[in-house]
């Protein structure tokens, strides 16, 4: 049996145990849409509630305010649903820093590796071969 990137090894290349997995994508998905509607539960009541504001204290700034902050309920809603949930402490890193690519590359490390510089190449009669007389 092959160990090593695969499925259901870590990076060690031992089996990752059946009781350390994620739970099902179904669970899942049914608590980001509970999330989901929970927030979004909220944004027509403080539409209802706005309204009710200003008919009891004729201020349209309560009102106002009320609304300002329900519009980002849905964002907020969203991205809280479509958030996956936290690792844990045993999950295994795939992240290797050994294998890091410097973003800019120096003297010691070029940027291609094993590039060698390639000498202009010269006509037949001394010229450059690639720069018309």
């Amino acid at each position: 049996m092959k160990h090593g990137q695969e499925l259901g090894f870590d990076d060690d290349g031992r089996p990752v145990l059946i009781t350390q997995a994620a739970p099902a994508y179904e669970d899942q998905h049914r608590q980001r849409v509970r999330k989901y509607l929970t927030l979004m539960s909220f944004r027509i009541p403080a539409l209802i509630l706005a309204a009710v504001a200003y008919s009891v204290w004729h201020n349209g700034l309560i009102s106002l305010a009320i609304i300002v902050a329900s519009i980002p309920l849905p964002w907020m809603a969203v991205l809280i649903a479509n958030d996956r949930p936290p690792r844990r402490a045993e999950e295994p890193r795939r992240y290797d820093s050994r294998r890091r690519i410097p973003l800019f590359p120096t003297a010691e490390r070029p940027a291609i590796a094993g590039a060698t510089p390639v000498a202009p190449q010269h006509g037949s009669d001394g010229s450059d071969g690639d720069v018309p007389r």
